[in-house]
């Protein structure tokens, strides 16, 4: 069988659902020992028991990734465990819409402190044990909204920009340490964060819910959402020695609709 991260420790944020949990599986099918965390233990506890089923070692550890000291203690706990750290996929993120007349402050923060602040966060936390383990691959992940403009979403599109600037930034000032930096850039994935946001539109605009998804799916060019393991797969080919020379990128997954 063909394992090419085979030995390889990743860390994934967000892994609980949605694109988290479909890279936390595709990274231990390609051989990783898998750290996973969320704000709740409860739900990543089935995901666990399918790492395990893989035959991978899997460490489970709730963290509020928007807050440092929870962070720190998280990185503790799995540099602990499993010696050290290869591969990390910053995940955790969530999508909150609001018009810019009467845009909610706590709204505006909310948003990069989960999108943005918790990347620096994490990222901070892990350089360290993966400079001295001679390097390592990170991957963080934005979206489309990384490169574009959307209407009534100023604060996550802000937060996304910024991760890829930050994603550009370390790729810099890391390369000499053997570890690449980049981003994968997905359109609307098929996934709960989706579904929250097909209800919304459903809810403001008296569309049917099958109505309003394909009005996201008409976003992109092939009329579809982006499933999950498209984005894991990515990640896995970042992730490998293949990879080695892809370093400050971000990769858009999108049927075509951002060609950049």
């Amino acid at each position: 069988m063909n394992l090419p991260l085979e030995g390889k420790r990743a860390v994934v944020t967000g892994a609980g659902r949605g694109i988290g949990r479909a890279v936390a599986l595709a990274l231990a099918h390609a051989g990783c020992d898998l750290a996973i965390t969320a704000r709740t233990v409860a739900d990543l506890e089935s995901l666990a028991l399918e790492l395990e089923g893989v035959g991978r070692r899997c460490v489970v550890l709730a963290c509020d990734v928007t807050d440092p000291d929870a962070v720190n203690a998280m990185s503790e706990g799995v540099l602990g465990q499993l010696g050290g750290v290869d591969v990390l996929v910053n995940n955790a993120g969530k999508g909150e819409s609001h018009p810019i007349k009467g845009h909610p402050d706590e709204l505006w923060h909310r948003m990069i402190a989960v999108n943005l602040t918790s990347v620096y966060y994490v990222t901070k936390a892990f350089v360290p044990a993966m400079q001295t383990g001679g390097g390592g691959r990170i991957i963080n992940i934005a979206s489309t909204a990384a490169r574009i403009g959307e209407k009534y979403v100023a604060a996550y599109t802000a937060a996304k920009h910024g991760v890829l600037g930050l994603t550009r930034s370390l790729a810099a000032e890391l390369v000499g340490s053997g570890i690449t930096v980049n981003a994968v850039c997905p359109g609307f994935v098929d996934t709960p964060m989706t579904d929250a946001s097909v209800a919304n539109i459903a809810q403001k605009t008296g569309m049917s819910i099958e109505q309003a998804r394909e009005r996201l799916a008409s976003g992109n060019p092939q009329k579809r959402l982006i499933w999950p393991d498209e984005v894991a797969a990515m990640v896995v080919y970042l992730a490998s020695d293949a990879a080695s020379g892809i370093n400050g990128q971000g990769i858009n997954i999108d049927g075509g609709a951002v060609m950049s």
